[in-house]
């Protein structure tokens, strides 16, 4: 929670082989028992990842949903041979003004929800705990084999979404939408605080404990007039639970499906939402 500054990296970042855990548009993952580390992808893997998401986009909707359920090496294999063509071909060749948007887009997000996360979610419950520490070298499985690092974060238990999915399979239903009643809490704890995300996809929060963090600031924003164009999309969704990604995970059980998606209807609008919002008269 709090962010520390130590005289060196824990022992357990050093003394074994990082795993790979977990891997986005942006970084890959890395981690010991209790920590993670995180390496930015090259330019060159951003873009390959963006053409593989666009074709993955054009395959029937269950296949996708198979390969995107955890780090798949299908998936991994078919962002290297995407990457192996763009250093063979000129990027500018694959580098389409759609494809460039998306890069842009992506890292803006990216950069000014990092910003956001760290001016003021830092030292709360919201986030996982930081720790910074001098450049030290640490060993990775798969490629470049070690990385130079300077920080690391708590290491959560599992994605949000993970957590729901098991409770699913062991039919702890109740469990299950107690867990989805504190992520709404959590959400509404961010708007308090000036922020919202437009990507609130559950792999982007982790649990540790019995708190949710957030894992993944990408889509974090202070602007209302992108809360309020997140907002006139969500006045159209009919089912949330789908559009997150819980349709499978809540297929057996669609009276906790009803009562979440009215909750979420009732809270994810801009009438509640902007009455969470912090106003100018407030901080005077």
């Amino acid at each position: 929670m709090t962010e520390a500054e130590g005289s060196i990296a824990p022992a357990e970042l050093t003394c074994s082989r990082l795993r790979r855990i977990g891997e986005g548009i942006g970084r890959v993952v890395y981690g010991s028992q209790h920590w993670v580390v995180k390496r930015e992808r090259t330019p060159v893997e951003v873009v390959a990842l963006i053409l593989v998401w666009k074709l993955l986009r054009k395959l029937p909707a269950g296949l996708t949903r198979r390969l995107l359920e955890r780090p798949s090496k299908r998936v991994r294999l078919m962002r290297l041979f995407t990457q192996a063509g763009l250093l063979v071909i000129p990027m500018q060749v694959w580098f389409t003004s759609h494809v460039r948007e998306i890069r842009k887009l992506y890292r803006s997000r990216d950069l000014r929800g990092e910003r956001l996360t760290q001016t003021y979610l830092a030292g709360t419950s919201l986030i996982p705990r930081r720790i910074t520490f001098p450049p030290t070298r640490v060993k990775i499985a798969g490629w470049p084999g070690h990385l130079t690092v300077t920080e690391a974060e708590e290491r959560v238990e599992s994605t949000l979404y993970q957590r729901l999915a098991t409770l699913a399979s062991a039919g702890q239903f109740e469990l299950l939408e107690e867990w989805l009643n504190r992520f709404l809490d959590l959400r509404q704890q961010g708007w308090q605080r000036g922020l919202f995300s437009v990507d609130a996809h559950l792999k982007n929060f982790g649990v540790t404990g019995d708190r949710i963090v957030l894992i993944d600031p990408g889509g974090v924003t202070d602007r209302w007039e992108d809360v309020e164009a997140k907002l006139c999309f969500e006045e159209v969704v009919s089912q949330p639970h789908v559009q997150l990604g819980l349709g499978p995970v809540l297929g057996g059980c669609p009276e906790v499906a009803s009562r979440f998606n009215a909750r979420w209807k009732a809270l994810v609008n801009a009438s509640v939402v902007w009455g969470h919002w912090p106003k100018p008269s407030d901080s005077l």
